[in-house]
């Protein structure tokens, strides 16, 4: 049986795939001005694109090498590989509707910002992972009391 092998793609390959390299931040410049969201709807339409692609990928791959093996071994191993594929491209899945959710944010001019406390996120914070919502505080304390509901 023939390996696929997956990419995966860190935040920093992220904005080479856009075309873009880190923000460099010019002296009182506002924050979320029209060259800071223009910068992050590329990341965020080339991280789009690229998931979609994959799942597309993926579909194409399942549909040419899906196979009935008379070994029943042979036929569970295709099974857990395309399950585990699925489960990858599902979790790819809610990431598209979560870059879509942040994508209506830049629209809106609601991205950037802190959705518990309202400050700014940061452009640092937003480029390591363009779908924040939250600030590096909220999202600490947040873990906290995660940690502590789940012991």
């Amino acid at each position: 049986m023939k390996k696929r092998k997956t990419n995966k793609i860190s935040s920093l390959s992220i904005l080479s795939m856009a075309g873009v390299t880190p923000y460099k931040i010019k002296k009182n410049e506002e924050y979320m001005n029209e060259n800071q969201t223009e910068h992050f709807k590329k990341i965020l339409l080339a991280w789009k694109y690229q998931l979609t692609n994959e799942v597309y990928k993926t579909m194409s791959y399942m549909k040419e090498e899906a196979t009935n093996f008379p070994d029943p071994i042979d036929r569970a191993t295709q099974e857990e590989e395309f399950s585990l594929e699925l489960r990858n491209r599902d979790r790819e899945r809610k990431l598209i509707k979560k870059i879509e959710i942040t994508l209506n944010k830049l629209k809106e001019n609601n991205f950037g910002y802190c959705e518990s406390c309202n400050i700014e996120i940061g452009i640092k914070r937003l480029e390591a992972r363009p779908t924040a919502n939250l600030c590096i505080d909220c999202k600490t304390l947040a873990e906290i009391r995660e940690k502590q509901l789940l012991g």
